[in-house]
């Protein structure tokens, strides 16, 4: 089996225990591959085990909640409140 290249931006998925990533990121210097699992956790591996995982290319992932499934609804805003989203003119507020 030839040796897949890491590819940044691209997701690939570990034949052996079914993990989706995306490579973030390549350090050619200290030999490191940064991926980000699709439940949203880094990970760095150096290139002795990239090279020895079983993986497959996947097409880019369109489901982007991958690290917010374990929220419970209650706990997502929707409204915009929990961020501050105040639109008025910042000088109003000036005495």
């Amino acid at each position: 089996m030839a040796e897949i290249q890491p590819t940044i931006g691209t997701w690939y998925k570990n034949a052996v225990s079914g993990e989706r990533f995306e490579v973030v990121a390549i350090d050619d210097d200290a030999q490191t591959i940064e991926v980000q699992h699709f439940e949203g956790e880094l990970e760095d591996l150096d290139r002795e085990t990239w090279s020895e995982l079983a993986l497959h290319e996947l097409p880019p992932q369109e489901d982007w909640g991958g690290p917010f499934d374990d929220l419970e609804r209650d706990e997502v805003e929707t409204d915009g409140s929990a961020h501050g989203m105040r639109w008025g003119n910042p000088l109003d507020e000036l005495d």
